[in-house]
């Protein structure tokens, strides 16, 4: 071995491959017409033309290619240790181009016997070749078999011969060219095969016709497509003929493998899917290596082999490419890479998946290369050992078992901790014995007691309970225990454990949910303890099942909303969509309800374990709220029809609950609209734009809404239009002309901010706003016009009995509001502090601090405040009335009532007078 030399003067490891010997020994002169370096889709067709050009027909034309491309492989892997990807990529075109050049000679020889097949429209119909697994995701191996599925597009017949006559149906062509393509491809000549093909993965595998069309395989899907089926679709992709690969065949084959592939919900129905999968793999590997221990080492198949990392990569993608359209991506390693940028995989964790997984292909392919044999177990013969392990840099055979030990060991740990470890988790909860068993629903009842159990047994008749599956009947009654031994145990209250029931009842056809809970004991116990603190979420979580995976990870409690995270990532789910031209308005439209849906419940979750203040959740909403209108208005103008300039020159101004930076769960949206463009279009461009906008953030998609907008305060109010140039705001604002606002409209102004637009028209609003509110004013005019105001909006809602209303009694938090606007309105003119827009809390210890304000009456009044919307945040949370008991506010009543004492009766306060 040692003294065969390459030219370069280095030793000739391929010579080592007895494949390579015999090619060599074979096709001496062909070998030099293969152009230099890795093999081309260009270089293979001169190959073809050189080698057809000498007599050789197509299918051995096809199949000495195919022999001098693997000698290729096996000197620039072995001998210029060329990249993974070089040598599957290689592969990969050769398995593209050897199936094009079949397909169109298929073609030619049909049509000339039966006519070319038509569509009921009178044009051919297409015929898409798909190849799946490694062909799909074009990480071809060199001894690899091609699983194939073939689709035509539409039903219909042959145009006949020349004389119109053999008609035959489309079936019945493309099966013959189905046969006629695997003569020339798949079939062993003195020449070898091209390719051992493999058509078992097809609709109803075996037994089903070699060739189906596209409305068949939809049927298909939607009546008997199993879990399994969908990793096998995953990596699918249109390999052949070059003209399908952009066909509307193709698009159509996407529209419907995409669906069933990636569920719109979290679908942890495949991990069970993907356990018995698995276990059948390795039953039949231990079955083959039976009284063969030498079996036992296949670097595919065996325990930490290159299937489990596969399996490990296309769970999280099918579980979450629904989800995160980003990682509908084909190739294992490029997977890898995006399930960290997903944050659904340590770096350090893809890292060494990733090493482990070129390594194993690296010895794949030269267990492969000794014999060109379709087998991935490591050889037993002494030399052959030693060649792999200095091919592939190592010394000798042992430093390479070392190396090949500890990747398989590590990927078994981590395929183990993803499928094993939970699933041996949910055999038994709590340390109790085995549940799976308690699907006997008498069994089960038997082993619940209290509030629980009787609002069990109304699952005894419930139609959604008996239409389930044997296996989610049992899966239910396995969780309903596990949720009944932690309330015993103290873990959970029975009040959570009856809304888990109240919660799951109307879900049970989304059996994925019931699998999710088993799977993830962590998010289940979670989920208890939300349900458990509030009412809210229960019903917010019913609206949005499947946020709850959001509770698997530790590190949410501990974070807070990042705006400009959420807005990357959704950019980032654009930009994938875009990719695969998935890009339609509803798409979209679910992108941001799934996005805004999870952030809400991430601060529900933070706000109910007691992680957040009551101000910091509404700082946290009120930010999520600008960034979805920054994000649907960048959407919308990207796809308005009508826009007149590439850069959008438009801004969102926002009053009340948002304009303060105070929203709450469920808020409305109070904006008004401008834009600053002296375009003649803009008026026309910007409506156009403000309609599509309010569609998108108010139209409700299968998963739900965004905001409820309210567009009451622009200018003229309802009766006005819904855009204006930010001139004609600014002078209705500022009382220029006959058409200006009311007084009322400038006490909106006090919490009005600008939360969208560039830094030019931001800071001119800030300075309209800073000349409404701070401009002259009849302090007594405008006490007695805020008075009325503040008699008009009591008398609209009454309080009656002797509860206190923390928002509308006297002293509530009505009161303590109008109070700080008749402070800002009548005195920022000469207090600038009062001017920004901080919030009632902060301009209430401003006020007091510059003497507006008696001591201690500010802060008690901004203490009264913040403990009033305490109370009303938790009377919200737990849906129950924001009326108490006067006694339990007494304090807060009395520092309310004296601050609209000592701001609405002046004599007390010369400065106020």
């Amino acid at each position: 071995m040692s003294g065969i030399m390459t030219r370069n003067g280095h030793p000739d490891w391929a010579q080592g491959s007895r494949f390579t010997q015999r090619i060599r020994r074979r096709y001496t002169q062909q070998l030099e017409l293969l152009p230099p370096g890795a093999p081309t889709r260009q270089g293979l067709q001169m190959l073809f033309d050189a080698l057809r050009s000498t007599g050789a027909d197509t299918g051995a034309a096809l199949r000495t290619i195919r022999q001098l491309v693997v000698e290729r492989l096996v000197c620039l892997d072995c001998n210029e240790q060329a990249a993974l990807s070089t040598i599957t990529r290689a592969m990969t075109e050769l398995a593209e181009f050897a199936l094009d050049t079949a397909c169109l000679e298929s073609a030619r020889a049909l049509d000339l016997l039966h006519g070319a097949p038509l569509t009921p429209q009178g044009t051919r119909a297409d015929l898409c070749i798909v190849g799946m697994g490694k062909l799909g995701a074009r990480e071809l191996n060199v001894s690899s078999d091609i699983d194939l599925i073939y689709i035509y597009d539409q039903d219909g017949e042959t145009a006949g011969d020349d004389q119109g006559r053999a008609r035959i149906s489309n079936q019945e062509y493309f099966g013959k060219m189905v046969r006629s393509i695997f003569a020339l491809v798949g079939e062993t000549t003195e020449h070898g095969l091209v390719f051992r093909v493999d058509l078992a993965l097809r609709p109803n595998g075996n037994s089903g016709p070699p060739v189906v069309s596209l409305g068949a395989l939809e049927e298909y899907f939607h009546v008997q497509g199993r879990e399994w089926e969908r990793f096998a679709w995953l990596k699918s992709r249109v390999v052949a003929p070059t003209q399908a690969i952009s066909s509307s065949c193709a698009q159509g084959l996407r529209g419907v493998v995409s669906p069933f592939v990636f569920r719109r919900y979290l679908d942890y129905n495949v991990f069970d899917a993907l356990r018995i999968l698995h276990r059948q793999i390795r039953d039949h590997a231990s079955k083959r290596s039976a009284g063969k221990p030498e079996r036992s080492n296949d670097v595919k198949l065996s325990r930490g082999g290159i299937r489990e990392i596969e399996f490990t990569v296309q769970l999280l993608q099918v579980v979450r490419g629904g989800h995160f359209p980003e990682l509908r991506t084909r190739p294992t390693l490029s997977a890898l890479q995006r399930l960290v940028v997903a944050g659904l995989m340590p770096q350090a964790t893809a890292e060494a998946l990733s090493k482990a997984y070129t390594f194993l292909r690296q010895v794949e392919h030269r267990i492969q290369y000794l014999d060109d044999q379709q087998t991935h177990i490591l050889p037993t013969a002494d030399a052959d050992l030693e060649w792999i392990a200095q091919t592939l840099g190592f010394t000798n055979s042992c430093a390479f078992l070392h190396e090949l030990d500890s990747h398989r060991e590590f990927v078994a740990q981590e395929f183990d901790a993803l499928l094993g470890g939970a699933h041996k988790e949910c055999k038994g909860c709590g340390g109790a014995a085995p549940v799976s068993g308690a699907s006997d629903f008498d069994e089960l009842l038997g082993q619940l007691s209290g509030p629980f159990r009787e609002r069990v047994i109304s699952w005894r008749q419930h139609p959604r309970v008996l239409a389930l599956r044997e296996d989610s009947r049992a899966r239910l009654g396995r969780l309903v225990l596990r949720t009944a031994q932690w309330v015993t145990q103290g873990k959970v209250s029975e009040a959570a454990a009856v809304r888990l029931a109240d919660w799951i009842e109307p879900l049970l056809r989304r059996e994925s949910y019931l699998a999710l809970l088993l799977e993830r004991p962590n998010v289940h116990e979670r989920l208890l303890h939300m349900l458990g603190a509030a009412r809210w979420p229960a019903r917010y979580l019913l609206k949005h099942p499947g946020v709850i995976d959001e509770l698997a990870g530790n590190a949410m409690f501990d974070e807070r909303f990042d705006a400009a995270d959420f807005e990357h990532e959704l950019d980032r789910r654009r930009a994938a969509l875009q990719g695969t031209g998935e890009d339609d308005d509803e798409t979209l439209l679910n992108q941001l309800r799934r996005a805004h849906h999870a952030e809400v419940f991430r601060i529900l979750a933070r706000d109910v374990e007691g992680r957040l203040s009551v101000e910091q959740v509404a700082d946290d909403l009120s930010a999520l709220a600008d960034a979805v209108l920054r994000v649907t208005t960048r959407w919308c103008w990207d796809r308005l029809k009508n826009r007149h300039r590439p850069d959008c020159r438009f801004g969102i101004i926002a009053y009340g609950k948002l304009g303060g930076k105070e929203l709450g769960y469920g808020s409305d949206l109070d904006i008004v609209f401008v834009y600053d463009d002296a375009d003649e279009r803009a008026g026309e461009v910007y409506g156009a734009l403000v309609r599509k906008l309010i569609n998108w953030l108010t139209v409700k998609t299968g998963e739900g809404d965004l905001y409820e907008i309210d567009t009451a305060l622009r200018p003229n109010g309802n009766s006005g239009l819904l855009v204006t140039s930010f001139e004609a705001y600014s002078n209705y604002q500022q009382r220029r002309g006959s058409n200006t606002a009311w007084t009322w409209e400038h006490q909106a102004m006090t919490r009005a901010r600008c939360v969208l637009g560039n830094a030019d028209l931001q800071a001119r609003f800030d300075t309209v706003r800073e000349a409404v509110i701070g401009s002259e004013r009849d302090g007594e005019g405008l006490r007695e016009e805020i008075g009325n105001m503040r008699a008009k909006v009591r008398a609209s809602h009454p309080v009656r009995g002797a509860q206190f209303d923390v928002k509308h009694s006297p002293g509530g938090m009505v009161d303590i509001e109008f109070a700080v606007q008749f402070l800002v309105l009548s005195q920022g003119r000469k207090h600038a502090e009062l001017l920004a827009n901080v919030g009632n809390i902060a301009l209430l210890q401003r006020a007091q601090a510059c003497g507006l304000l008696p001591v201690p009456v500010g802060e008690h009044a901004a203490q009264a405040y913040r403990r009033l919307r305490q109370i009303q945040h938790k009377a919200r949370l737990n849906e129950e009335p924001t009326q108490v008991e006067r006694s339990q506010v007494e304090d807060e009543r009395a520092a309310g009532l004296a601050l609209w004492a000592a701001v609405f009766e002046p004599k007390a306060l010369p400065e106020l007078a």
